[in-house]
């Protein structure tokens, strides 16, 4: 059964809705057990889809997850949980959009109610190289088949009236790429389904359950060593964002990757107002606003390289001066809190997805900024690849290889400050 139903009745839910009658943990909590025939690290959003469609589409239930926190406590849960597939290398494009319609049915699969908004998706264009750049994503994003093209001032102020489209303002809006499939999704919600659903399918979830080793003979992984006890397992799936480097360094695999903070913010709820998402690239901000009215924002990367997950005055005082050139209106909401996730960088800002020198180590790393909008199609390809030791076309370019031989795949375009 692939579809997880509700454990209960509508008159049993009633029931312990209308009384004080305990609810059940969502997912279990085992015991740890000395073997598993694949061992997951990291329980964010990549490390439970993949658990999940192992179980769901390969019948692969005897999965150990790892999670030296909270489940979704990491980079699944510090995002802004933008959904969007408006990418520039053809490959990004199909690989973004399979999970933008993977998000569209994962409601209804999970039976669990992501609250998955696509409300459209505009990338503004302050200057003329700009507005090329948001053409040639066009293009190719048609010639995928997906849904993007670029509008005018004027139908870019229709679709967000809060927008300053005026010339008078320093950057001026000259147009912007629309993408209608865009959205945004309850992050919680999605981790909190996938864990349900894996769950349900017999996977094992272990949080407060750290790896401190990964133990490597004849150049293949034999299994991990964790604050809880050892698990023997001939796969370990590297599925950890900011510490992507340091597990992948107990197994004796270098990755090319950087860490950096990158912050965000949100405000006081107010009535709904921004019907889109907007991302401006030239200012490195991006905004949208929530069903509970609270506007969330974002920005580019820190310029430094960083495990802190602080936020910082400079990031607020830089973020408040490019939201209010966009839209003036602004000025007298309140800021109520911030916060940064960890973003591992890859030099052509596209992930690191497959097979490794070390056999049996597999890492689903390298996301960037854009991690949890590939939530769903990483779990997807990483359970094929595990399921059929082959690695599937959608993730082929995504390789480790490709830095030694010349084979990148620049996002950096589309990726960049485009959440």
């Amino acid at each position: 059964m692939r579809r997880p139903h509700s454990r209960y009745s509508a008159f049993e839910l009633l029931r312990r809705g209308a009384t004080a009658a305990p609810w059940p943990r969502v997912w279990r909590t085992p015991d740890l057990r000395p073997t598993a025939d694949v061992v997951i690290i990291g329980g964010g959003v990549h490390g439970l889809a993949t658990a999940y469609h192992l179980a769901a589409d390969h019948g692969l239930t005897d999965v150990a997850v790892v999670e030296k926190g909270y489940i979704g406590g990491g980079g699944s849960g510090r995002n802004t949980a933008i959904v969007r597939s408006n990418y520039l290398t053809p490959e990004g494009v199909r690989f973004y959009d399979r999970s933008v319609r993977l998000y569209e049915r994962l409601a209804g699969e999970l039976n669990f109610n992501v609250m998955f908004s696509q409300r459209g998706h505009l990338t503004l264009a302050h200057s003329d190289s700009s507005l090329r750049t948001m053409r040639w994503r066009a293009e190719v994003n048609t010639l995928q088949g997906v849904d993007s093209e670029v509008l005018d001032p004027d139908e870019v102020a229709r679709l967000a009236p809060p927008l300053d489209v005026s010339r008078a303002t320093r950057y001026p809006i000259l147009g912007a790429l629309y993408h209608p499939p865009g959205g945004i999704i309850r992050h919680d919600a999605v981790v909190w389904g996938y864990a349900r659903a894996a769950d349900a399918q017999g996977v094992r979830i272990h949080q407060d359950t750290e790896v401190t080793g990964i133990d490597v003979a004849d150049g293949r992984v034999r299994g991990v060593a964790t604050t809880r006890g050892d698990i023997a397992a001939p796969i370990v799936v590297n599925c950890t964002a900011g510490w992507s480097t340091l597990v992948s360094d107990m197994a004796g695999v270098r990755l090319p990757i950087s860490t950096f903070p990158l912050q965000a913010a949100v405000t006081e709820p107010i009535r709904p107002f921004l019907p889109t998402v907007v991302v401006s690239g030239t200012l490195h901000v991006y905004v949208s606003q929530t069903d509970r009215g609270e506007l969330v924002f974002g920005a580019s990367v820190d310029p430094f390289a960083s495990y802190s997950t602080r936020g910082t005055l400079a990031f607020t005082e830089g973020l408040a001066a490019h939201v209010l050139q966009l839209m003036p209106s602004l000025s007298q909401v309140r800021l109520l809190r911030q916060w940064a996730g960890l973003c591992d960088m890859t030099p052509d800002f596209s992930p690191i997805m497959g097979v490794t020198p070390v056999e049996g180590f597999l890492v689903d790393v390298g996301w960037g900024t854009y991690g949890f909008k590939a939530g769903p199609v990483a779990g997807e390809t990483m359970a094929q690849l595990i399921a059929t030791g082959k690695t599937p076309e959608l993730i082929a370019d995504f390789d480790l290889a490709r830095f030694t031989d010349g084979r990148l795949v620049g996002e950096k375009g589309a990726a960049a400050v485009g959440h």
